[in-house]
């Protein structure tokens, strides 16, 4: 009894290829990409992934193993469209990157820093302490499952083979940064407000009492008030930011 294997070689090839959009986005994406996630965790739910996805669009891939040349090519914009969704997906949560930085200074916090893990740099630390509250819940409210939609979707919208449009891209990532300011100066505002009352009261409060050390008594006051703040808005705030970052997703699957 024989067996045909002749399917083998191009089989493999579009694993391969399949892998490539799914292991470029895996390494991007935030609070799985980071490098304190074990490489062997990472590497094994990229496989997971792409041994689900490759039944379902197979057909897509049409190799030719005879010629290497398409293949090469295919792999390199293979990569470019995983590349694409990771980083969207990792520039939409620097957003709490932003107003961690605003709150901090607004606080006088912003001279204290520590790594980062979700980018693997110095951050200060209350935006270190915003961006994990944000993977977490990402986790916590199932948008990671928006995310493999978008992977499996992303096959409608750059099909294997087509050179995928740069301005269209460049319009998403635009769009992306820009957006992510400006929810990250939202989430940051009653910090704003805050800190602009509380400086104006402490120039007034120097003119009234020149004699006084308004520093070594504003800083700590600023630190307790600003603390309590943050406790009683950090839950619409990152309601807000959940919001956020499920339409971000959301316009992953479907067209520009």
């Amino acid at each position: 009894m024989q067996f045909d294997v002749s399917f083998l070689p191009a089989l493999a090839a579009a694993f391969l290829l399949v892998f490539a959009r799914v292991g470029m986005m895996i390494m991007l994406l935030p609070g799985v990409g980071e490098l304190s996630i074990p490489s062997r965790v990472r590497l094994t739910i990229a496989l997971v992934l792409a041994a689900i996805l490759l039944p379902m669009h197979r057909n897509a891939y049409q190799i030719d193993l005879q010629s290497l040349g398409p293949v090469i090519t295919m792999l390199f914009q293979e990569l470019l469209i995983g590349a694409v969704l990771g980083m969207t997906a990792r520039l939409a949560v620097s957003a709490l990157q932003v107003a961690g930085a605003v709150v901090a200074q607004q606080l006088g916090l912003g001279f204290i820093t520590a790594v980062d893990p979700t980018q693997n740099q110095q951050g200060v630390i209350i935006g270190n302490f915003l961006t994990l509250l944000g993977v977490a819940l990402i986790f916590a409210t199932d948008l990671h499952h928006l995310v493999i939609a978008a992977l499996d979707d992303s096959y409608r919208l750059f099909q294997p083979g087509e050179i995928p449009i740069v301005g269209d891209i460049a319009q998403l990532m635009t769009r992306t940064i820009a957006t992510a300011f400006k929810i990250g100066i939202q989430l940051s505002a009653p910090f704003l407000v805050f800190g602009l009352l509380f400086n104006l009261g402490l120039g007034v409060l120097s003119r009234l009492m020149p004699q006084m050390q308004v520093f070594f008594i504003g800083l700590p006051l600023s630190i307790m008030l600003g603390f309590a703040l943050l406790l009683a808005v950090i839950g619409t705030m990152m309601g807000v930011f959940v919001g956020y970052l499920e339409g971000v997703l959301g316009e992953l699957l479907r067209p520009f």
